[in-house]
């Protein structure tokens, strides 16, 4: 990062960077693709597996007040997945963990064109996505980011986000990828 700019590595299709940086601002500008890591809380309650969902502050330069997965975010350049990943869970919601605990679920590639506080959103990423079983007591929600977060079971998510019976930003082809690693426990 260069003063309060926010930079991120230009990647290939596979996330790799190619040596070339860009500003968070002009890659969402021109559609640049750039990398994020995306992880997922669990636990079992009551015999049903439970996602967490965090709901986006409302003030966020995307996606204001939907739910979303967990915690995630940009991955700044030179900085790789899973080191951005553990620090975006500290950060959001306050929960530590160790990089053996978050469960590789699989990379999600996609290109989104929106349009927020009136000017248009290029979102061109390559996402590794994981999965953390884990039931904190208490979250330290980061609150420029995070508004509030609610636990949901996994199919009624599923449900939610197929039916849109929630306001999300959730693709169902990242809880596709998580099903495996829940199948586990």
């Amino acid at each position: 990062m260069e003063g309060t700019e926010e930079w991120l590595d230009i990647v290939d299709e596979n996330g790799e960077p190619t040596g070339e940086r860009v500003e968070r601002e002009t890659a969402h500008r021109e559609g640049i693709r750039h990398r994020t890591a995306h992880v997922w809380l669990a636990r079992r309650k009551e015999g049903k597996v439970q996602v967490l969902l965090q709901k986006r502050s409302r003030d966020k330069d995307s996606h204001p007040g939907c739910y979303d997965m967990s915690s995630g975010g940009h991955i700044p350049a030179g900085v790789d997945y899973l080191p951005s990943a553990l620090r975006e869970l500290k950060e959001e919601l306050g929960v530590e963990a160790a990089k053996e605990e978050l469960l590789y679920c699989g990379t999600r590639r996609f290109f989104w064109r929106g349009f927020f506080h009136g000017k248009p959103f290029l979102d061109n990423q390559v996402s590794r996505v994981y999965l953390l079983w884990r039931d904190p007591e208490a979250f330290a929600l980061q609150e420029t980011e995070v508004e509030e977060v609610l636990w949901m079971d996994f199919e009624e998510c599923n449900s939610a986000v197929r039916q849109n019976g929630i306001q999300h930003c959730i693709a169902l082809e990242e809880l596709e990828l998580l099903k495996p690693q829940l199948g586990k426990r």
